[in-house]
Order: C-alpha cells, then structure tokens, then sequence
C-alpha cells in the first residue's frame, strides 16, 4: 500500500496499520525508523486502548482479570485494509473473541492516511460497538531517524515548540516505588540529548500550548508533528548510540506506581459511550 505524489512516497503496512516509510524520492531521505532488534524493533504504533501499561500487566472488569501487553492491542494486530487509492489509504480492525479475551469490549478502530505536498494526515476513528460504556485511552508513538543524513549525529538535532512553553513535566521513578511528581518548566527546545533522555528514562510534559514540536539537524532537514488536542507530549530513544527519536503524542499515560483507582478511572482514561466514536487526528511533515 502506498500513496505517492511528485516528490514523496509514503509505504504502509497491515501489521498495526503503520507507516512503513515516508521517502523523499528527491533526496533519498527516509524520515520513518525502520525498526532494528539492537536498539527498537517498532516502528510508529497506534496505542489503544493503552499507552503504556498497568502497573502489573493486569487489570479487573467486572470482577474478571484480564492483561495486555504494553501499549494495548492495535500494534500487535493485522488491520484490513478497506480503502486504498491514489489519495487514501484506510485500515480497520473489529473486535474478535481474541481481541476480547485480553480487552472485553467491542469496537471498530480505523486508521486513515491521506498525503498532500510534503504533509501526511493520520485520521484515527475509534467506535464504541458494544453495549456498554467502554473505558480507553489512546496515543502515538511514530519513531524518526534521527539523524537523517550522512555525516550527522542524534546530538547534532534539536527540538522546537512554535513558541516558549509553560508546561508540567511529569517525573517518574524508573523502580516505580512511588508516585510520579510534576516539575515546573519553561523552554522553547529541547536538544537530542542521550544523557537529558538518560536521566529521566522519557521526557513526558502536560499541557503544552504549541500547535507543533520540530525536528530539525545541521543541513536542514527535520520533521514537523501537530501536537494540538493531546494532553501529554513524549519524547523518548531506546538508548544511547540508538539512531531514532520518538516523538508521542498521548492522551493518558503508563502507571508509574501504584494506582488506587479503578480501570475506568486511571488518570487519562475516556469513556466511549455505546454508538458513541471518538475521532482524533495528528499530522506529520517533512523537509
């Protein structure tokens, strides 16, 4: 599957309904991490219907166990394609018997790409099958190279929001023996940086104000994501030496420690009312 215009290609693949490469036919960049077993073997995961976990893997519904694995269920699935043409690409996935045994809900979840000029519109559509009211979260995790042209290093690159943000930046025990805590910031970037990323595991802020966070290195070259509408912004590379950057959109977020609250109430969960779909959209550009 792909959709292709006078400069770009853009490729994709069933496995998590992913990007599989954004190609600047021009100048040969790819922009997307291709995925490696010595550093990250995903590539740009959809997460639903958790970012991240609980703190134990598990979780009760209605006096049942259930469990999944990190970042829910989409990116380990196989989306059907249901749309394919010269302007849109569109994945589906429906709730099974399998799906069900690890997340006891239905729904359908559909991923749809459109390109234009240097821009890709990733359009996201999560409905509420069932008939009960269904506790979700939802996020991004889309991993670019970084860096992306000979001669550069991951350290060369820097990040920048569209102006100086005031944020909260959430600071967790990597143990997780206690309670995340909530620091003052201000900044208008962010350097790639193995040591900052070191030191907090991933850099998480709330409640950021920008329409967009960019990527940028030496020659010129970087990637633009949208960040409006999503409560929490990660950023986050495998470890030091790793060749790629993740930048996250999130809507709730992993426990960091132990959490009193039920399933339906963790701290960024939303209730899908039956019938009821949540649609949400993100975009990335490429220069």
């Amino acid at each position: 599957m792909k959709i292709k215009n006078n400069r770009y290609e853009v490729t994709f693949c069933t496995k998590g309904g992913e990007i599989e490469s954004f190609t600047d036919l021009e100048t040969g960049i790819q922009y997307m991490w291709q995925g490696h077993p010595d550093y990250w073997t995903g590539k740009n995961p959809g997460l639903f219907p958790l970012v991240g976990n609980t703190l134990d893997g598990t979780y009760e519904i209605n006096g049942k166990t259930y469990s999944m694995k990190n970042h829910g269920l989409i990116r380990y699935a196989t989306l059907t394609c249901v749309k394919e043409d010269e302007k849109e690409v569109v994945m589906a996935l429906d709730s099974d018997e399998e799906t069900k045994k690890k997340y006891p809900f239905d729904f359908h979840y559909e991923v749809a790409y459109t390109l234009e000029d240097n821009q890709l519109t990733i359009a996201y559509r999560i409905t509420n099958t069932g008939t009960e009211e269904m506790p979700f979260t939802f996020g991004l995790h889309p991993g670019f190279n970084c860096p992306l042209c000979e001669g550069e290093s991951f350290e060369d690159y820097t990040l920048r929001f569209d102006h100086t943000e005031k944020m909260k930046q959430l600071i967790f025990d990597g143990e997780k023996k206690k309670p995340y805590a909530l620091a003052d910031v201000e900044l208008d970037h962010i350097p790639c940086s193995y040591d900052l990323i070191e030191k907090y595991l991933t850099l998480i802020y709330k409640g950021a104000k920008s329409s967009h966070l960019t990527l940028s290195g030496p020659k010129g070259y970087g990637v633009k994501i949208s960040i409006t509408g999503y409560p929490y912004l990660a950023i986050w590379t495998a470890k030091r030496g790793a060749p790629f950057i993740c930048l996250e959109p999130w809507y709730g977020h992993a426990d960091f420690s132990e959490v009193k609250e039920d399933f339906y109430h963790r701290e960024g969960t939303m209730i899908l009312s039956p019938s009821k779909t949540f649609t949400t959209a993100y975009t990335i550009q490429v220069f």
